[in-house]
């Protein structure tokens, strides 16, 4: 075994075992959360995924973005295989080992990766442009400065970077290939949709010796950005790439604007229906059992699913653009609630990783990273749900919020005071008398 392929396999082992142990710890914050089963309605759940997830049919409801977006994802599998073969080859010291078993198939399928990355090369360049130059508004909205306007930029500028290597290393190889020179043995053309054509111009008025050191430095550059897109994933908004499709299989499937009950206020309210409930009977109480909070205060009274929401959601800021709170000027941002979400999980994560399982720090999600206004300008419309192109469900988070504000601190807006005294003693919102509901149909 060559130098060379000890330090490939030492670089691939090495970037592998960082991210595996990065993800860990993202799951060990994911389960910060409550309890939840979505375990129902698996054939349902796994057609909803290869259509949402894997399809990206939500992506193409706004065409431009969608499509853009499309050339980038289908590069990104596609390349996988180039990427698989260059694994082997730095491990083994071989070159373009799947060339021979499949012949022709490989120049069809190098030559398709060929396009699709210069596909991406365009969309990237549109992204950055979008970002940068046009300044789509949704996209430099006040959450999106710092980390997250430079996170949104790093990964466009790595997959340029990357669509560089490979044409640099396919470019090189066939001007060598022409030579009979290339480590791949044979003299011709390989054939590749773009680089038999631009490799020779390009490349072939370079010594044999520089080729050589040009192709290897496309190649390890190739590499190179992958393994360390792989080492800062887990610090990013991208990790969205694998979160998406359990994401979206674990989804509620319930429809839009149905809440959930909390178990305990549904047997008080049954109790309180049923003639002959005892209204001075004290329930059972298990001693052992953990106080049950009303709502969310902070990221831990959120259930699991919400938690994985977070570090799901890819800033797109299509819920936010159309939020109508958000459009009329309100504080409310549902991307903002997501990323105050993934990033109080990544505080108590560090925390109880460096303290134990009594890390207290006297902060919480609401207050100290969502306010109360924030969460009383939803609608609750359910638009952001619609709209999030992985099926991210930033209501349920912000239901939650409020739940805790009404029922643990009886907070709530005067506007609502009126209103809920209406309930109690008119059960309508209205200040009638529930025997005068019905005069309007006696009026003329």
């Amino acid at each position: 075994m060559t130098i060379s392929s000890i330090l490939f396999i030492l670089i691939l082992v090495g970037s592998s075992a960082f991210f595996a142990m990065k993800v860990r710890q993202i799951i060990k914050n994911i389960r910060l959360g409550k309890s939840i089963n979505r375990t129902d309605r698996k054939g349902e759940r796994l057609k909803i995924m290869i259509r949402v997830a894997l399809g990206q049919s939500k992506m193409v409801t706004r065409p431009i973005a969608g499509i853009l977006h499309i050339f980038i994802y289908v590069a990104f599998i596609f390349t996988q295989i180039e990427l698989i073969e260059i694994i082997i080859d730095g491990a083994s010291g071989s070159h373009r080992i799947f060339a021979e078993p499949l012949g022709g198939l490989y120049t069809f399928v190098i030559s398709l990766i060929e396009v699709l990355s210069l596909l991406a090369l365009i969309a990237t360049f549109v992204f950055l442009s979008r970002r940068n130059l046009i300044k789509v508004p949704r996209l430099v909205k006040s959450e999106m400065t710092g980390w997250p306007k430079l996170d949104g930029n790093i990964i466009l500028y790595l997959e340029i970077i990357l669509v560089i290597c490979v044409f640099t290393m396919n470019g090189s190889d066939e001007a060598l290939y022409n030579r009979g020179a290339s480590h791949y043995e044979g003299q011709g053309s390989f054939g590749f949709a773009l680089s038999q054509f631009f490799g020779p111009s390009v490349f072939g008025g370079m010594e044999t010796s520089t080729l050589h050191v040009i192709e290897r430095i496309g190649w390890w550059g190739h590499f190179g950005v992958v393994m360390g897109f792989v080492i800062y994933l887990p610090f990013s908004k991208h990790l969205h790439i694998f979160w998406a499709f359990p994401n979206v299989f674990f989804s509620n499937l319930d429809p839009k604007g149905q809440f959930s009950n909390m178990e305990s206020v549904t047997n008080e309210v049954k109790m309180m229906l049923d003639p002959n409930a005892d209204p001075y009977a004290v329930p059972e109480v298990d001693p052992n059992a953990v106080p049950q909070k009303f709502g969310a205060k902070d990221v831990p009274d959120l259930n699991w699913v919400n938690i994985m929401n977070a570090y799901t959601c890819t800033e797109c800021g299509r819920c936010t653009s159309s939020c109508p709170a958000n459009v009329t000027g309100k504080m409310l941002s549902p991307r903002k609630i997501m990323m105050d979400v993934r990033d109080r999980a990544e505080e108590i994560g560090k925390g109880i990783k460096k303290d134990g399982e009594d890390f207290n720090d006297g902060k919480s999600l609401l207050g100290d990273y969502i306010t109360e206004e924030e969460i009383w300008a939803c609608t609750s419309c359910n638009a952001c749900v619609q709209e999030c192109p992985v099926n991210i469900d930033p209501l349920a988070i912000i239901v939650d919020l409020r739940r805790y504000l009404v029922m643990e601190e009886s907070k709530i807006p005067s506007e609502l005071i009126t209103m809920n005294t209406n309930i109690e003693n008119n059960q309508a919102p209205w200040q009638f008398s529930p025997t005068d509901r019905l005069k309007w149909k006696d009026e003329e």
